[in-house]
């Protein structure tokens, strides 16, 4: 397994990792440092190599253009590449995984002569994707000075370790891929590759080693905020969540703040709020009945999988997206960041909670979700892929 150091791009895989060492396969996990711990405690073996990206403790080094966001994996790539082909020199795998951020996954792939599977935290290309978003957003890019670079330094990259293939068939068009979100997150799902794609939904497990949270007695309700790992340096979002819910009769209100905001940035906290950096997040909302959250992949369907309404009020990438789609399937509503005001947030929570249809549209997800198959029906797949190769080679 291949992956970078991101809590958004390393926990969507971990559960699949356990079940797979469960089942009696030996597994590597190439990842930098930061994460070794995490890995281990799947029971795979960590492979460490050292990353040139920007950490989830320095979001601002992203930058805010669209080549500020691509050229740091590409860099990191090429720098790491030599690293992973030491690493694993005289250790080759019979298959390779991969989360879609990996580039050197594919090339190992390629050179060691085994299949790879994409393991996708997010949404899939579907047929008209390159049409209707990847032509739109990408081509004029590839006029611009930063741009042709990127593509000529990337398509060299490719010839030079003897891949056929355009930068965006690499980039964006797997040979085979799991999903690990659920269906109804995937916008035209019903124009996805299935052929290519299998959507298996969350793999969540117990987390319980992430911790316990209690509710307390007499919460009539419990809201948890959270803005997730990376896009959390935003103290007056948390004080208008204060405002809102703060001793709103009844309510309690688990205030997740993250690690770049002190909490004397808040001002005074009423009883019924309490503040944490970081809180195990599946834990609360197995006992939450709003969730205000930034819309990422794993929240979005954490929220789903428990049944929790949803306030999203996205940050950055691919939430806003994920917050149009947790809108429209009915249990969700899409609060812009600027408009996030204590009066707008708490009647977009009290208005959720207190409809009937929004809880049963719920319930209908989640059923549906458990059908998916999550960490189970992933690594059946991934099991059938090495026996697919197996007997080719038999």
């Amino acid at each position: 397994m291949f992956s970078i150091a991101a809590h958004g791009h390393v926990n969507p895989s971990l559960e699949v990792i356990r079940e797979l060492v469960a089942r009696g396969h030996r597994v590597t996990y190439a990842i930098p440092p930061a994460f070794a711990e995490k890995v281990a405690a799947t029971g795979a073996e960590p492979r460490l190599w050292n990353s040139t990206l920007p950490t989830d403790d320095e979001p601002e080094k992203w930058g805010t253009e669209l080549i500020d966001n691509i050229e740091p994996f590409l860099a990191d790539a090429r720098q790491a590449l030599p690293q992973l082909i030491a690493a694993y020199e005289g250790d080759e795998p019979d298959l390779v995984l991969s989360d879609i951020t990996a580039y050197p996954a594919r090339v190992l792939a390629h050179r060691w002569g085994v299949p790879q599977v994409q393991l996708s935290p997010n949404l899939v290309a579907w047929e008209g994707y390159e049409e209707e978003v990847g032509r739109p957003m990408f081509e004029p890019l590839k006029q611009t000075p930063r741009g042709k670079a990127y593509y000529d330094t990337f398509g060299e990259w490719l010839t030079e370790n003897g891949l056929d293939l355009s930068v965006d068939d690499f980039s964006g068009r797997p040979d085979r891929s799991l999903v690990l979100i659920p269906k109804v997150l995937q916008p035209n799902a019903d124009r996805v590759d299935e052929s290519v794609y299998s959507f298996v939904g969350a793999c969540q497990g117990d987390r319980g080693e992430q911790g316990v949270w209690h509710r307390p007695a007499g919460a009539e309700q419990v809201l948890l905020v959270s803005l997730g790992s990376t896009f959390t340096k935003e103290p007056g979002f948390y004080r208008e969540c204060v405002k809102a819910f703060g001793d709103l009769p009844g309510w309690h209100v688990v205030l997740q703040i993250g690690k770049f905001v002190d909490p004397a940035e808040l001002g005074e906290v009423p009883g019924n709020v309490e503040v944490h950096s970081w809180v195990p997040q599946l834990a609360v909302l197995r006992q939450a009945d709003a969730f205000i959250t930034h819309a990422g992949a794993g929240g979005s369907q954490e929220g789903l999988a428990t049944g929790t309404p949803m306030v999203a009020v996205p940050q950055a990438v691919d939430q806003f997206g994920n917050a149009d789609m947790l809108q429209g399937l009915g249990v969700a509503r899409h609060v812009p960041k600027a408009e996030a005001t204590a009066d707008t947030l708490r009647a977009a929570v009290l208005d959720l909670v207190g409809d009937p249809e929004v809880a049963r549209r719920l319930a209908e997800i989640r059923a549906d979700m458990a059908g998916e198959g999550g960490t189970k029906r992933a690594a059946d797949l991934i099991e059938a892929e090495l026996a697919a190769t197996a007997a080719r080679e038999g």
